[in-house]
């Protein structure tokens, strides 16, 4: 945790709980776009042009609001344009660490031992949890944009006239139906898994995992094509897969959602299975770092105990 620019305290899972024990996830603080032109985006300051070779992208494997980047960054083709570098699986006392595991990189730009040495750069008095994924702009040496959906959406548009794409993530006639939608997946599934996992009261746990499986009823029930609105990827999908993909290795275990298994859900399966299969996907989806990272959060498992499996994840990630 960052108080005025330093360190202060040991990380710790739960950021914050409400008055019943509800798990509370902090709100992003670096809000600036990269555009075409440099000018300003829905919100933040101007001055952040699409360039190649200018951005970095800062992720953890094992964080699926950092795999929703670099699957749209995957699937945009903008690789050569965004360079990427990975934190190690385990969290230490100080958060993210750089290096120091298979595939964990070193700092590229400054040498720096954790991610919050980023924060502190951008702003040496930053308070607040330093948090990935972390859109890092090297010609002016601060963070352009710390939260996962601002990251997608300006990938998506912000180097079209450079790397022209057919694929919209956010097109404007299904605008309407993924803003509707979005919200609540986040808040029963891709949140909703975190306030299970984290609640501090039994109360706010029962709250949480019945909220999880009834939207995961309700995607089963939804999906009735090849993605959520049809026959096009949109940037919802990718939001629901990063949570479908971590779930019966983690997230039913660690996190105690356990009524089911996504394996229990012949469409949702279908589906997860469908994009994992998508041309660099997989590379996105490290199941090691996954399982590493959220096994080793001390206050979940102290013992930092992994478990086998499961047998059919494996089997997905060995086919590709």
């Amino acid at each position: 945790m960052l108080v005025d620019g330093t360190w202060s305290k040991s990380w710790d899972p739960v950021q914050k709980s409400d008055a019943k024990g509800r798990f509370v996830r902090q709100v992003s603080s670096f809000r600036n776009w990269i555009t075409p032109d440099g000018s300003a985006g829905p919100t933040g300051e101007a001055g952040y042009k699409a360039e190649a070779g200018r951005y970095r992208l800062y992720v953890a494997f094992i964080c699926p609001w950092a795999s929703r980047t670099l699957i749209a960054r995957k699937l945009k083709g903008l690789e050569d344009y965004i360079s990427v570098t990975v934190v190690n699986p385990t969290m230490t006392d100080q958060g993210w660490q750089f290096g120091g595991y298979d595939a964990a990189d070193e700092d590229p730009l400054f040498g720096a031992t954790y991610i919050h040495e980023l924060y502190t750069r951008a702003d040496p008095h930053v308070s607040g949890r330093a948090t990935v994924p972390v859109l890092w702009d090297t010609k002016t040496n601060t963070i352009v944009n710390n939260e996962s959906a601002d990251i997608v959406r300006m990938f998506d548009t912000a180097f079209e006239h450079l790397v022209p794409s057919d694929l919209r993530l956010y097109p404007d006639d299904l605008a309407a139906e993924i803003d509707a939608l979005n919200p609540v997946i986040y808040d029963q599934l891709n949140n909703g898994v975190y306030k299970a996992g984290f609640a501090t009261s039994q109360e706010a746990y029962d709250e949480a995992v019945a909220g999880v499986f009834e939207m995961l009823d309700d995607l089963e029930t939804r999906l009735t094509g090849d993605y959520l609105f049809g026959d096009r990827i949109t940037e919802t999908d990718i939001r629901t897969f990063v949570t479908l993909i971590r779930f019966d290795a983690a997230y039913h275990g660690v996190f105690k959602c356990n009524l089911k298994q996504i394996k229990d859900y012949p469409r949702l399966t279908a589906y997860m299975e469908r994009i994992y299969r998508l041309p660099g996907v997989a590379e996105t989806v490290n199941m090691d770092h996954i399982t590493r990272g959220y096994y080793s959060i001390k206050a979940l498992n102290p013992n930092r105990i992994r478990p086998t499996g499961p047998a059919h994840i494996e089997a997905l990630i060995a086919s590709v």
